[in-house]
């Protein structure tokens, strides 16, 4: 394999194979790209064998072949070199040579056969969405996934298709984030998928670099995101979802409405006092009137008060605040709606006009 091609058209495919690739490898294979150049296309593939990523480059081939080389390597070369640099990457045995101007490197590769890969899956659905929709679903929820928990369905998020609608929804068992939208293509019958929270993340990536629409195609085990000259397959959890349905308050006697911003300021500069491991902050409610409160262990106290519409009565309730200040922090409404029942009820937020999308978080002992 020989091939020439510019640094500023290598290094955003470098930095995105490489966020796929892990550090730490069981496997030393995995730590490589594979390269795979003919007819004048430059496949570059990366794999932890949960996820696996392969962009295509258009670049004309010296000499077709392909090879494993180190990722880390590579990326730090490429990112080193002048940014009007052009590199040449030539395969010689069990070596690869990287030179551009004056520099010259030689890295140890990896036969290609030894790559692994995902492969190819049979495709139960697919369809085209909007880039823009789904990037706004799973940015709207991914949040709430949980991290490394035992119930290893929750590190992840849920995809769930019926007539007409997709829907997002991601909890870590303290909160839940739900957010759906009308499309086109329409599925016979309801489905749902959990995907990996790292492959959550690398879609994200992945739709920052595409153009406006994806294809998507949902297999029994796997999901598979394609742009122009970008593809991320990953893996999906094998497990049942809970009923997220029940966790979502239907009717609540006590609503508050305030301005979003301001509510996110109050409640940031009130968090700068909160304990740092439990994060809670004491919430009063009174008329048209937030109260909140912190405490930390140092015996220190911060208070906000917000201006907001409300007429119940009295209520003290606590919250970790970095979950509030979480839905505050995706929202993109003016205002936000609060309701709740009493101080042993979850809280139900959303946009007042706008039922799209809806975050529910569980109260805290103070």
């Amino acid at each position: 394999m020989k091939i020439h091609i510019s640094r500023n058209e290598l290094l955003p495919v470098l930095q995105a194979a490489n966020n796929v690739v892990e550090r730490r490898q069981t496997l030393p294979i995995l730590s490589n790209l594979l390269f795979n150049a003919e007819n004048d296309v430059v496949h570059i593939s990366a794999t932890d064998m949960e996820v696996e990523l392969v962009c295509q480059i258009e670049n004309k081939t010296l000499d077709a072949g392909s090879v494993a080389i180190p990722s880390r390597k590579l990326f730090d070369i490429c990112r080193a070199l002048p940014h009007e640099a052009t590199l040449n990457i030539a395969h010689n045995g069990n070596k690869v040579s990287v030179t551009s101007g004056r520099s010259r490197f030689t890295l140890a590769s990896m036969p290609a056969q030894d790559f692994p890969s995902i492969g190819s899956f049979v495709a139960n659905e697919e369809f085209s969405l909007e880039t823009a929709m789904l990037s706004e679903l799973l940015e709207s929820t991914h949040f709430s996934m949980a991290h490394q928990d035992v119930r290893y369905y929750l590190n992840g998020l849920l995809l769930e298709l019926e007539a007409g609608r997709i829907r997002a929804v991601a909890t870590d068992g303290h909160r839940l984030a739900l957010t759906d939208k009308p499309m086109a293509h329409s599925v016979a019958k309801e489905m749902q998928f959990i995907i990996p929270r790292k492959g959550v993340l690398e879609i994200l990536r992945l739709l920052n670099a595409v153009g406006e629409t994806v294809h998507l195609r949902l297999g029994e085990n796997h999901i598979q995101v394609r742009g122009e000259a970008l593809s991320l397959t990953t893996k999906l959890v094998d497990g049942r979802f809970p009923d997220y349905g029940r966790v979502i308050p239907e009717e609540c006697d006590k609503a508050v409405i305030a301005n979003r911003e301001s509510m996110r300021a109050g409640l940031s500069r009130a968090s700068i006092l909160s304990n740092e491991k439990f994060r809670g902050i004491r919430l009063n409610f009174k008329e048209n009137i937030l109260l909140a409160v912190a405490h930390n262990p140092e015996q220190e106290e911060a208070e906000e008060e917000i201006e907001v519409q409300y007429n119940g009565e009295p209520l003290e309730v606590g919250f970790n605040v970095s979950y509030l200040l979480d839905i505050l922090g995706v929202m993109r409404t003016e205002s936000v709606r609060v309701d709740i029942n009493d101080a042993n009820s979850s809280c139900l937020i959303r946009d007042p006009e706008d039922e799209s999308s809806r975050y529910v978080v569980m109260p805290m002992r103070l």
